[in-house]
């Protein structure tokens, strides 16, 4: 699989992934197999998620009206 798929292109092969799976007439051995290259995609997007988190930067606004860049920083809910 390429390092150049994109979010979505892995989140539509995860959601076929799972159809496939879900119907259940697949047999075992290709099912463990689906199911590896599942959690291979799923790490991928983890991966995808968090280095796109810490590029997100916010602008704020000072107490001069000034505009500065800061780290997004995710609150905790």
């Amino acid at each position: 699989m390429s390092e150049n798929i994109n979010f979505e292109e892995n989140m539509k092969q995860l959601e076929q992934i799972a159809n496939e799976l879900e119907k259940g007439d697949l047999d075992l051995d290709v099912s463990v197999k689906k199911f590896e290259d599942g959690m291979r995609i799923s790490k991928q997007c983890s991966d995808m998620l968090e280095k796109a988190e810490k590029k997100i930067t916010m602008l704020i606004q000072d107490a001069n009206g000034e505009l500065t860049e800061a780290n997004f920083i995710q609150e905790e809910g």
